[in-house]
């Protein structure tokens, strides 16, 4: 009797796969909705330098990079006018995706906030350019790991939390999906639960490498936030700290200003010393300390073309004779495997067409996300004999679900359309772009809550379909650059853009049509299973046996 006993204890025990599939379901229910937001947010960003010409038609299309050396001429110029008692500059050159030069200084006695300020400008000019007001595509990518209202600290601490549960779904899932990439290659339409699983499968297996590293690389990224203690115990004074610093960042403490007034060398001649070693469009940033002075250095940082690594690479001048003090071309195996992490996730280094592959990489891990939202509740449903029956927990994953992922769309076209239609003199113009991102998506999440299921999802996807096809038509009218004028000018950065969101503008519609005319399968009662067995010709009794039992299970 005891053995029996300890036989059913054995045989209800869950196996591995069982436990790892509800490890799986649940880690991606909990932490879903905010993985969707970062997925897609993220997506985006990979064009983000592309979306933030396109949110500032005021600036001049790029045909052609300005050759980099007169550029940090001439802003050295504009800011020794605009800036000249500021301890140190920092100039940022334009790139083949950026069209714009900026500069970052501070203020002496700028009191409690330090007294930083910025401007862009004009690269063939130097004069500050006058724009709309926007964060452009830098919300985006700030918002995916930092979620914008939450203070700095705690949006990362909470990203990285997601990260981690999105980790353990990657793993967990693929030990629970046995048939993983063989059920790649399977796909069953209109088949209700089994086509939602089909489309997991299919979006996770697609890019699972890349789903895997972007999550590792990103939580690597803040590690130090995360888990500081061994980088405390190894570095426990002020001078091994800094010599952590100038292994993962290009930020050089400067020294202490003479007093000595001296006229700064040529920068261009800087500029051109490091592109003979670098390659003439990899020069990145100029960070000039305490110009003007006979202490004066500058530091000419190494851009990321055709560098996989973040690892920073600069030359350091003195700044009055133009010599060499310092130059770091590597860094240790620790920061240099960091910097690699951190160069795979960001995908700065890049080519346009593995940009793209990464853009559709990350839209296909977006997919993964909401397919198994979808999933879990589908799944549910299907369970239940009647619809009337359906618990509060599933009623509510589903109206959310329809705000968190539909919603997240019409929020995010809401902010491009409110770039156009807000008036240019309004006063903190870009943060009334970002409250009208969050009044949409609160709308989106609302209206779930008070429209049927269905129909919620029909409504928010056309609607996220009509804002994204008629942006072009909105940009023709509000300003002058239509689409077929980009085009004839071979304007690429800001015709793709619109083309872009034509694409999923299309892409929405054809949801909403599908959801449309989806019709969730009813439930068939099971038939009897002693009559079942004893109807079939005693012959076939071990393999129905079998089918019955894989049926239970």
């Amino acid at each position: 009797m005891g053995v029996a006993v300890m036989s059913q204890t054995q045989e209800k025990a869950p196996g591995i796969r069982q436990t790892m599939s509800d490890l799986h379901i649940w880690t991606g229910v909990l932490a879903g909705w905010l993985l969707y937001a970062m997925f897609l947010t993220g997506t985006v960003s990979y064009f983000r330098d592309e979306i933030s010409q396109w949110l500032r038609p005021e600036l001049p299309a790029q045909l052609q990079l300005p050759d980099l050396a007169e550029v940090g001429e001439r802003l050295t110029a504009t800011m020794a006018e605009r800036a000249p008692n500021s301890p140190q500059w920092t100039i940022t050159l334009p790139t083949e995706r950026s069209n714009v030069a900026g500069a970052f200084w501070r203020e002496p006695g700028g009191g409690r906030r330090g007294g930083f300020k910025s401007a862009t400008f004009d690269p063939r000019t130097g004069e500050e350019l006058q724009a709309r007001e926007t964060l452009g595509g830098d919300f985006f990518y700030r918002f995916h790991f930092q979620f914008h209202y939450m203070s700095v600290r705690w949006g990362r601490w909470l990203a990285g939390l997601c990260a981690m549960f999105m980790m353990v779904a990657i793993v967990s899932g693929v030990i629970t999906h046995k048939k993983i990439f063989t059920d790649f290659f399977t796909f069953r339409p209109r088949k209700g639960q089994r086509s939602w699983l089909d489309a997991h499968v299919a979006v996770s297996v697609l890019a699972l490498p890349f789903h895997f590293m972007i999550t590792y690389s990103g939580l690597v990224l803040f590690m130090s936030m995360y888990m500081p203690w061994g980088e405390q115990a190894a570095f426990k004074d002020r001078q091994h700290r800094q010599a952590m610093t100038e292994q993962t960042s290009a930020f050089l403490q400067p020294g202490e200003a003479s007093g000595e007034p001296a006229e700064l060398a040529s920068i261009a001649g800087m500029v051109r010393e490091a592109q003979q070693r670098w390659g003439n469009n990899n020069v990145s940033q100029i960070i000039i300390s305490h110009p003007g002075d006979a202490a004066s250095t500058v530091e000419v940082v190494r851009g990321n073309v055709a560098r996989t690594s973040m690892g920073p690479q600069f030359l350091l001048f003195n700044g009055t004779t133009g010599e060499i003090v310092k130059s770091r071309d590597s860094v240790g195996p620790a920061a240099e495997t960091r910097g690699v992490l951190y160069g795979l996730h960001l995908g700065r280094f890049a080519e346009v067409w593995l940009r793209w592959l990464y853009f559709l990489a990350s839209l296909g891990g977006s997919a993964m996300v909401a397919t198994g939202l979808v999933l879990w509740t589908v799944k549910r449903r299907s369970r239940l004999k009647d619809a009337s029956q359906a618990s509060f927990g599933l009623k509510l994953v589903e109206q959310v679900n329809v705000g968190a992922v539909a919603g997240l769309s019409v929020a995010m076209a809401a902010f491009m359309w409110a770039n156009r239609l807000l008036p240019l003199g309004l006063t903190q113009r870009s943060d009334w772009e970002i409250h009208v991102f969050f009044v949409a998506w609160a709308a989106c999440l609302l209206h779930g809550f008070l429209r049927p299921t269905q129909r919620a999802w029909v409504e928010q996807l056309w609607l996220g379909a009509g804002l994204m096809i008629l942006l072009p038509v909105l940009n023709a009218f509000t300003t002058s650059r239509p689409l077929f004028h980009s085009l004839m000018e071979g304007d690429w950065i800001f015709a793709g853009v619109e083309l872009t969101t034509v694409a999923l503008g299309v892409t929405h519609a054809v949801l909403a049509i599908r959801t449309a005319r989806y019709q969730p399968q009813v439930r068939q009662p099971r038939k009897n299973k002693a009559a079942s067995v004893a109807a079939r010709p005693a012959v076939a009794e071990p393999v129905a046996a079998m089918q019955d039992v894989a049926g239970a299970s």
